[in-house]
C-alpha cells in the first residue's frame, strides 16, 4: 500500500512533525530521504531494503559508496546522492568543534575531530591541523589519499603550507583501514623526517594521531 494511503498519523512526515524526527525509526527517516518507492513498494519498503544491505548498521550504510547505493532496486542516482549528502553532513557535523576557536590541547580532542571522518574510509587519508601559538586551529587540511596500506607524507608539501599559513604547529592525522592502530615502521620514519624539517623551519610538530575505527594512537601519548 503507498504512504499516501496510510492513516495520517503512521506516514513517516506527518508523524515527525508532530511527535519530532526522534519518534521515527531508521527505516522512516530514511523513507522521507528517499521520498519515494516504486511501483510494488513503498519508500519504507525501500529503506528497508537499503539498510538490510547494511546488515541494518546506520554506520555500514553511511560508508556505502553511490554505486553501491544505487544497486540497490529503488535507488537510482538522484536518491543514492541524497543519501550520500546527508551522511556527509552527519560527519561534518560531527567532526566540527564545538567551540570552532578552542584550542587543541589533548589527543583525544583530535580523535573527536578525526574519527566521524574516517573510521569508515576504505582506503588511507593523510590530514594536517594547523595551529597558532595558542594550539587553535587556523585550517585543517587532506594532503594526500593512498591506498589500503599506505598515504604518501610528503615533508615538503607540509612544510610549505604550515608556512604559507603562518602556523606555528601542526598535527598530522592518518587512518589506517586495517583497523590496527599502531604505527608501521613507515609511519615511524615519516614522523621523524618531519618533525625535523619542521623544527628547522621553527614549526612544532605537536603530534601524529592514527585513527582505526574508533581506536586511535597518538605518538605524542606514547612518547614518540
Amino acid at each position: 500500500m503507498s504512504i499516501n494511503n496510510w492513516k495520517v498519523d503512521e506516514r513517516p512526515r506527518e508523524k515527525m512533525s508532530v511527535s519530532g524526527a526522534a519518534s521515527l525509526s531508521d527505516s522512516e527517516l530514511l523513507a522521507i530521504l528517499i521520498n519515494t518507492g516504486t511501483k510494488d513498494k513503498s519508500a519504507i519498503d525501500v529503506a528497508r531494503e537499503v539498510l538490510a544491505e547494511a546488515g541494518n548498521s546506520l554506520n555500514r550504510l553511511s560508508g556505502l559508496s553511490i554505486d553501491k547505493l544505487c544497486s540497490i532496486p529503488g535507488i537510482g542516482a538522484a536518491k543514492a546522492s541524497r543519501l550520500a549528502a546527508m551522511f556527509e553532513l552527519a560527519v561534518r557535523i560531527q567532526s566540527e568543534p564545538y567551540e570552532p576557536k578552542a584550542a587543541i590541547k589533548t589527543s583525544e580532542a583530535v580523535s573527536r575531530l578525526f574519527i566521524p571522518i574516517m573510521r569508515n574510509l576504505q582506503h588511507e587519508e593523510c590530514w594536517v591541523i594547523f595551529l597558532n601559538r595558542v594550539n587553535k586551529i587556523i585550517a585543517k587540511e587532506k594532503i594526500s589519499i593512498g591506498g589500503m596500506s599506505h598515504a604518501v607524507l610528503d615533508t615538503r608539501i607540509v612544510i610549505k603550507k604550515a608556512v604559507d599559513k603562518l602556523a606555528s604547529a601542526i598535527i598530522i592525522v592518518h587512518n589506517h583501514p586495517s583497523g590496527n592502530p599502531y604505527p608501521s615502521e613507515m609511519d615511524r620514519k615519516q614522523t621523524r623526517i618531519l618533525r625535523d624539517a619542521a623544527q628547522l623551519m621553527d614549526i612544532s610538530l605537536l603530534d601524529h594521531v592514527i585513527i582505526a575505527g574508533n581506536r586511535y594512537y597518538s605518538f605524542s601519548d606514547e612518547g614518540l
